[in-house]
């Protein structure tokens, strides 16, 4: 375990430009259509809190964090996914991304964070918006999201695509691609 809550990200920390801020959904809808929200729009859904650990790939722990935010769920339900959709691709600032699969998302423990243990998140780790999948490894729990694209298959995010496993479960210690076993990844 390690005390306190580390800072650990890839690149600078975004500017937020609340005016020029929009989270979108896109791919493949059930409507065929993007779904858009502004900040203020965003800020207007219901919040729900999920309590949870998050695991580094550097086998270092932090415990017990109190997340607020919009359930994955009611993102799902306001902008739903074609019947052939299976994975999500997160889409944040600076081009990041982070691949899920479609039933990860959908977890009734994923959210995306505005609050951490009753304060909002800092720039630094991840506001406005935090995707937060306290079942995987925390590179999957994407800072500064501005986007989710429904994919009707798998393709590796932004660390899968530089040797990280492609689902990186911390229970079955999935860090690397070297471990992953047929059907882990996208066939490529």
């Amino acid at each position: 375990m390690v005390p306190g809550w580390p800072v650990r990200h890839y690149g600078p920390v975004p500017k937020f430009r609340p005016e020029r801020w929009e989270f979108r959904v896109f791919g493949a809808t059930a409507s065929g259509d993007k779904h858009c929200w502004n900040f203020e729009e965003f800020a207007e859904l219901p919040l729900t809190s999920v309590t949870a650990d998050l695991h580094c790939v550097s086998r270092k722990s932090s415990t017990d964090h109190e997340w607020m935010g919009v359930a994955a769920a009611t993102v799902l339900a306001l902008a739903p996914p074609a019947p052939a959709v299976t994975h999500v691709m997160i889409w944040a600032e600076y081009g990041y991304s982070a691949n899920l699969r479609l039933h990860d998302f959908a977890s009734d423990r994923t959210l995306l964070a505005r609050y951490h243990n009753g304060e909002a998140l800092t720039p630094e780790h991840g506001f406005p918006l935090r995707l937060v999948v306290p079942h995987l490894y925390g590179w999957k729990s994407a800072k500064w999201v501005r986007g989710i694209e429904y994919m009707t298959q798998d393709r590796r995010g932004f660390w899968e695509e530089r040797g990280y496993h492609n689902i990186g479960d911390p229970g079955r210690e999935q860090r690397y691609s070297y471990q992953e076993e047929p059907g882990d990844g996208p066939i490529e």
